[in-house]
């Protein structure tokens, strides 16, 4: 008797998030050393681009790609870049921060203890996609939060 296929495969979560890179294999090499990543799986394509990849950063999936503009799979951003971020939790913020810096990351909001409880800070990384690297500090309650929130923040 075989075993009932899962609707959602082990390993992943509800939402994963799927990056089409400009240099796919050179943006699997940058997460390797930025943030610990452990390639999944490869698949070559056409013109050797990579047609698809999958890494685990934490306990997390993230997949990939290389561009592919023939099918409407474009790495290129809006100026001035992506509306989009990947907020990434963390045991050591400081030294994941510091590690990705050193990769080729681009600081975006300094790394700093944040109202809400997180040390937290924004990057991009050299194919253009924001991360929120964070670790959590403290729990706090919303009341808490708005408190610190109008001393932290001007006009708050």
């Amino acid at each position: 008797m075989s075993q009932a296929t899962r609707p959602i495969p082990e390993g992943f979560h509800s939402i994963t998030p799927h990056l089409i890179c400009k240099g796919a294999v050179d943006a699997i090499a940058f997460y390797q050393q930025a943030f610990g990543a452990v390639e999944l799986d490869r698949m070559p394509g056409p013109g050797g681009r990579l047609l698809h990849a999958s890494i685990r950063i934490g306990d997390s999936i993230l997949m990939l790609c290389d561009e592919f503009p023939e099918f409407c799979s474009s790495g290129q951003m809006p100026a001035p870049g992506s509306a989009v971020s990947i907020h990434l939790y963390v045991p050591d913020a400081d030294a994941v921060w510091e590690r990705a810096l050193a990769a080729g990351g681009q600081p975006i909001m300094p790394l700093g203890d944040a109202f809400w409880g997180d040390r937290y800070g924004q990057l991009v990384d050299p194919f253009g996609h924001r991360w929120a690297i964070a670790t959590h500090l403290r729990d706090m309650t919303p009341q808490e939060i708005a408190a610190e929130m109008s001393r932290q923040v001007p006009g708050a």
